[in-house]
């Protein structure tokens, strides 16, 4: 289609308008580019006009930082050297006033000796550190004789009446002295005197509110090194305290040259003294002891151990000394009851000495103990032999010739009157020495094994003749009688757990059937059944394989006895009860033992194990 002459008119003014305005568009864009370039002109002059001014106030501030960071760390260390001032002020007053501040300012010390170390930039650091330190030692050692004073009057030998009063009842001495009146050194029992609990109550030997300061001051002694003044100040006071008392109570220093000189009249009290000593020693003095050194030497173990040995060392030797003596004397037959009363002493003590003298420091002692203890087994089992050979019996033919001498009577009938009249004082003397025993089990074995030991004698020398058949098998019978004496007290309580009586179920019901059902059982009654079977017969295990039937075949018919009214009893048990239990839970909690472990058990009883052999 053509174009009209109008329209291209049209065309052309608009294209004019067109150029006209983008050619004022480019005016303007210019015209702008100019005004910012002339702005970002003007932005970096004042940019560059103000860097100063940023720099400057940059650096205020952190002029201001630093300032405040100055002056905290001034106001620091004012406080260190105040806390210094404050310090040397408590040390300069000395412990006696305020142990507590002492102490404390102590600590304060320390802790500025720390500060002052790690600021050694500041010229003032250096001074304020070695006076610190000079400072320190000085208060250290005003700790120490602080320590030494302290422990010194607070450390005095114990009064013998004081030490008596722990004792049990059944153990304090007569008012002559102890020992006097038995040679054990034993006040003798009246029947509830028996009944009671032997209850030994540990001396208080220094004030329970001395011994944390004690302790604590032990502790400033050993952060500030002080180990080996602290130790030698320890030995020497409490040693010297200890041996004081024991020579109060009669301790004395005897070797075997004494023993040998003295008359046996003499030498049976020392001894029987000796048992009462001993036992007051361990149970009293050298525990309490222990329970000192113990709160003293908290937490630092190596020189409580080695406090307490030194503490101990001397009066341990002394003691055990005088045993040993004994057991190495000239043997009699006089002596042979009191080689049994210290070698039951020693064994007593046994498990005590143990407990109480812990460590590597203690182990000779330990080991002293142990020895004396073997020592006086053998001197008594030698002095048996003594005995059997220095016999009367076996003077008979001399004896006669001295009754046919100063008596126109039947020699042998008056032979015969006097060997009866000194077996039954023997009995006697037995009988007596049996009372001493709490365990009424052990009482009964004692006259046992003693009586058996009669006869076997009597048996085997010209004694026999005179005393005849018969009294050989009345007191043969009488020795069986102790061993079922002694069969009935330890048994008969377990064997009861051992029995269908009691055993119900909570509505009344009882085990019924001959075929052995259990309908109406009580499960519960059952488990508590072999519970306590368990605990009794440990507890039996434990106690009396410690004690001893030196005599094999009298030791084996023993456990004989024992072992053919336990263990088919056991089996009847286990086979009528055991399934209810081993089809429940935790069968082993409750069945500990079969048949086979009772008899095994049963062969080490009377073998006179110690509490370690057991445990080992």
């Amino acid at each position: 289609m053509g174009v009209g002459p109008l329209d291209m008119e049209t065309l052309a003014e608009r294209a004019a308008f067109m150029r006209e305005s983008l050619q004022k568009s480019q005016t303007i864009t210019e015209n702008m580019v100019a005004i910012l370039g002339s702005f970002d002109h003007r932005l970096s002059a004042l940019e560059t006009a103000m860097r100063p001014t940023q720099i400057r106030t940059h650096s205020m501030r952190r002029a201001h930082e630093n300032i405040d960071k100055t002056l905290k760390a001034a106001e620091v260390f004012l406080g260190q050297f105040d806390l210094s001032r404050q310090a040397e002020a408590k040390i300069l007053r000395g412990p006696h006033e305020d142990l507590e501040s002492y102490l404390e300012a102590v600590d304060q010390l320390r802790s500025i000796v720390r500060f002052f170390s790690g600021n050694k930039s500041l010229k003032s650091s250096i001074g304020v550190l070695n006076h610190a330190n000079n400072l320190l030692s000085k208060a250290i050692l005003k700790l120490e004789e602080e320590f030494r004073q302290l422990l010194t009057s607070y450390s005095k030998p114990v009064e013998p009446d004081r030490l008596f009063e722990c004792l049990p009842n059944s153990l304090r001495p007569s008012s002559e002295s102890p020992g006097q009146g038995d040679a054990s050194g034993k006040k003798p029992s009246s029947t509830n005197h028996k009944l009671e609990p032997a209850v030994f109550t540990v001396p208080t030997l220094i004030p329970p509110r001395i011994l944390p300061l004690l302790r604590d001051l032990a502790q400033q002694m050993v952060h500030a090194g002080h180990q080996q003044q602290l130790f030698t100040i320890y030995r020497e006071t409490r040693a010297a305290v200890l041996e004081q008392s024991l020579r109060k109570l009669g301790v004395e220093k005897l070797g075997k040259e004494d023993v040998q000189r003295m008359q046996w009249e003499v030498l049976e009290a020392k001894i029987g003294h000796w048992i009462q000593f001993m036992r007051i020693a361990v149970k009293l003095l050298f525990a309490g002891e222990k329970k000192v050194c113990d709160q003293i030497f908290e937490g630092v173990d190596s020189l409580k151990e080695q406090c307490f040995a030194d503490v101990t060392a001397t009066s341990v030797a002394v003691l055990l000394s005088f045993g040993e003596a004994i057991a190495k004397s000239k043997r009699s037959p006089e002596k042979l009851f009191v080689l049994l009363d210290m070698y039951e002493l020693m064994r007593e003590l046994q498990q005590e000495m143990e407990t109480i003298f812990q460590g590597k420091y203690c182990i000779e002692m330990r080991e002293s103990a142990v020895i004396l203890t073997k020592r006086l087994a053998q001197t008594a089992k030698e002095t048996f032999g003594d005995f059997e050979e220095a016999f009367l019996f076996d003077y008979q033919s001399t004896l006669k010739q001295l009754f046919q001498e100063f008596d126109e009577g039947d020699a042998d009938a008056q032979l015969t009157a006097v060997t009866t009249r000194i077996m039954q004082a023997l009995q006697n003397n037995l009988d007596g020495k049996s009372k001493q025993y709490k365990d009424p089990a052990l009482t009964q074995l004692f006259l046992m094994n003693n009586i058996h030991y009669i006869v076997r004698s009597v048996r085997r020398s010209e004694a026999k003749d005179l005393l005849g058949d018969d009294w050989v098998q009345i007191h043969r019978r009488i020795v069986q009688q102790h061993a079922n004496q002694y069969k009935r007290i330890s048994w008969s309580k377990i064997l009861q757990c051992l029995t269908v009586q009691g055993l119900s179920s909570s509505s009344g019901g009882q085990f019924g059937g001959d075929s052995g059902g259990n309908s109406g059982l009580s499960r519960a009654m059952v488990k508590e059944r072999f519970k306590t079977f368990n605990i009794q017969f440990e507890e039996l295990h434990q106690r009396q394989s410690q004690w001893t039937v030196p005599d094999s075949e009298l030791r084996e018919s023993l456990r004989l006895a024992v072992a053919e009214v336990l263990l088919p009893a056991f089996r009847s048990f286990i086979r009528r009860f055991g399934p209810m239990i081993e089809n429940g839970k935790n069968p082993q909690k409750y069945i500990r033992f079969s048949p086979e472990d009772l008899e095994r058990m049963l062969a080490e009883f009377f073998e006179g194990k110690t509490w370690s052999e057991q445990k080992r």
